[in-house]
Parts: structure tokens; sequence; C-alpha cells
């Protein structure tokens, strides 16, 4: 199968049957929809005096949007409830995106932070499932606008690939099915950047609705029950700006991603390490 060919969506075939471990249908679309969380679905990764991080469930809007207004809920009113305080977002997560989101407490930690994402001393890990077998690593660097008629402006982001698998399903009109685990850190911060790199490299996010391919979107949803953009910002790593402590914040696991890592063979990237095994008493 070419990774680089156009997507071609086919037409309806019957569903087959969701693979065991999957996630059902019924709880993967509840969590893509924002107006069902409340600030129970939010863990806390950090919080001082001066920032909290959660973990994002996909689904849940950052804030308001003109493109979403039958959205009632958001990232910004749970995590005031839990600060129980004005909150400020230093940074975005597209809608479908889980994972580390960070939120200032005060508008000077605000500015400090955005600071920090504005000069790239933030450094960003995401893991993305994609169509087909990505190169080994690289570096996609190109320019992007933040829209359709806006100035393009640089974007780059490295990517390794972390694992592979092909699965003796037709989709279309190849005989088998071709997917990469992608992990992707993005030095800037453009709109939609590592889905519109993605696709720019001819291996699209699964689950993309806008960038992607909707065959292969089929097949996740009707086999694995896979309803959602399968990306995840898994890291944040920085210096606090006013404590100077390194800071490492991870994301939990995903019950979608680790579902699909167990059908595929896969290490699952967001699983808490193995501790390792005690030192033999002497």
């Amino acid at each position: 199968m070419s990774d680089a060919d156009p997507p071609q969506p086919p037409e309806p075939e019957t569903p087959p049957e969701a693979e065991p471990g999957a996630i059902s249908q019924t709880e993967s679309r509840i969590h893509s929809r924002g107006k069902r969380f409340t600030a129970a679905d939010l863990t806390v990764l950090y919080r001082d005096d001066r920032l909290i991080a959660i973990d994002k469930p996909s689904g849940l809007l950052v804030h308001h949007s003109q493109i979403a207004r039958d959205v009632r809920v958001v990232a910004l009113q749970l995590v005031r409830r839990i600060a129980r305080r004005r909150v400020h977002a230093v940074h975005r997560l597209d809608r479908g995106t889980s994972g580390v989101l960070l939120f200032a407490l005060d508008p000077e930690a605000a500015r400090d932070t955005a600071e920090l994402f504005a000069t790239r001393a933030m450094e960003k890990t995401y893991y993305a499932v994609v169509r087909g077998h990505p190169p080994e690593g690289g570096t996609i660097d190109r320019p992007l606008n933040q829209s359709k008629h806006g100035e393009r402006k640089p974007a780059v982001t490295d990517f390794t690939r972390r694992a592979t698998v092909e699965l003796p399903i037709p989709v279309g009109r190849f005989p088998t099915a071709r997917y990469g685990l992608l992990e992707l850190r993005p030095h800037t911060g453009r709109r939609h950047q590592l889905r519109r790199h993605c696709c720019h490299i001819h291996h699209p996010i699964v689950g993309d609705t806008t960038h992607g391919d909707a065959r292969h979107n089929r097949l996740f949803r009707s086999r694995w029950s896979a309803h959602r953009l399968l990306l995840f910002a898994a890291r944040l790593r920085f210096t606090h700006p006013y404590t100077g402590e390194a800071l490492d914040l991870r994301c939990g696991p995903d019950p979608t991603l680790t579902a699909l890592c167990g059908a595929f063979g896969w290490a699952d990237p967001l699983a808490p390490p193995t501790p390792p095994d005690p030192e033999p008493a002497p």
C-alpha cells in the first residue's frame, strides 16, 4: 500500500465486530461531547499558588468558541471550579486532543508562562496513531497559517516512529491496513500544527475528520470503537518561572490508546513506568 495515496472514502461497509478490549461506543461517544463533562472528569497533575495543570479528556474544549456554540461547559470553567478562583489558559489543545493542559492562576503567571511557550523553553511531547508506516524519524519544517487567508508563519515538528503494524484488513483497494505510532515534538504552536504536518508527510492522524482519511477513521470507529482524534499531549517539561524547579508533567493512561496498543502489540507510551525489581538482600 502506498502511504502517499490521497484519501478516497469508499462506499459504506458493514461494520465489523469490535475487538476484545476496545472501549464501548457509548463510553467513547460520551467522551467526545464537551456538554457532559464535569470537574470530576479532570485529573489535576500539578498545582501550586501560581500554576495548575490538568489531564484534559478528548472532546473537551479549552474555552468557548464561535464554531461550537452548542457547548455549554469548557475546560476553563471546570478548572476555575477546581481552583475556586479565576484561571488563565496559557496554551491550547484541540478539542479532540487529550493530555496535559496548563493554566495560570494570575495574570502575571499567565504572561510569564506563555513566554516559555513563545521562546520554545517549553518542551512538548505528543503521541499519535497515524496511517501508514512513517520514516524512522525526521523534522517537518513547513510554515502554516493561522486562518485560511492568514500569513504563513514558521512551523517545525520533530518526529520519531515508535511502532508499526500491518493488519490483514482490506481498506479501499488495498488488501492490508498499515499504521504507525509517532512521537511528535513541536517547536512551534500553530493552529492544528501536528495534524497538518502529519498530513503533509502523507501520514494523517487517525480520527482527524478535517485533515485525515475517512476510510481509516471509519475502520477505527467500527472495529475498535475509537471515536476520537488519536492525538495525545503526553508531556510538558519546563523550568518553573518563579521557583526554578524542573517540572515534568505527564498525562495518565488513555483507555482508547491502551486498547489499541493491546490490539496492535505495541508498548503503551502513556502507561506508567514499571518500577525496577528490588535489589536482593545481601
